[in-house]
Formats: C-alpha cells, structure tokens, sequence
C-alpha cells in the first residue's frame, strides 16, 4: 500500500479506542477538506488485549504538517510517521482506556523477529 501509514494499534477496549481514533481521524478530514483518509481493519482478541491496524493516507498526514508548522516538527519522533503517531497518541489519550501504536512496517522487521 504505496502512499498509507499503516499503524498496529493494541487496545484493552476496541470499542472506546475505535471510536476515539475514527472521532479524530474524523476532525482531522475535517480541518484539511480530506474525505476518507484512512480505514480500520477489526481486531483480533487476544492475551486480553484487542489488535488492529489503522490505515492513513500520507496526504492526510501532509496536510496536518502543513497547517501546523513548526508545532509538527516540535513533535516526539524521527520522520513524519513518528510525529504523526505522537500527535494521534496525544489527541486519543484521555478518551480511550489503555491503547498503544506502532508503525506495522517497523513492528515487522523487528531484530527480535517476534512479529
């Protein structure tokens, strides 16, 4: 998927966390005229935790780069997938029980080969 930021999101509740993630996505199309920018697989329950991939398009995330600036780059992270996963944890955090993300290319290729 050429042009997507693929994100592993691990949740202890799909629905809150969801629907906080898609509330987001949502304002986020909203604030850059975007239209159905990303999409959500279902989870798969395990360990007790839920697990899904959340997947955006980089032009969605380009937009959001362009309109905050230096703010953006003020971000925690290397690369605009890194920031762009900062950003998202900050605006969901709060809304949604305990949750976690990661970019699925780097989970992957770990070193440790565990995924």
């Amino acid at each position: 998927m050429e042009g997507r930021i693929n994100i592993n999101v691990s949740a202890i509740d799909y629905d809150k966390t969801s629907k906080a993630l898609t509330h987001q996505l949502l304002l986020l199309e909203e604030m850059v005229h975007g239209h159905e920018d990303f999409v959500m697989t279902d989870s798969e329950f395990a360990f007790g935790w839920h697990f899904f991939v959340l997947s955006v398009n980089k032009s969605l995330v380009e937009r959001l780069t362009e309109i905050m600036g230096s703010d953006f780059e003020k971000l925690k992270g290397k690369g605009i997938e890194k920031k762009f996963l900062t950003w998202l944890t900050k605006k969901v955090d709060g809304k949604s029980p305990r949750f976690k993300l990661a970019i699925k290319e780097e989970m992957e290729s770990s070193k440790f080969g565990i995924f």
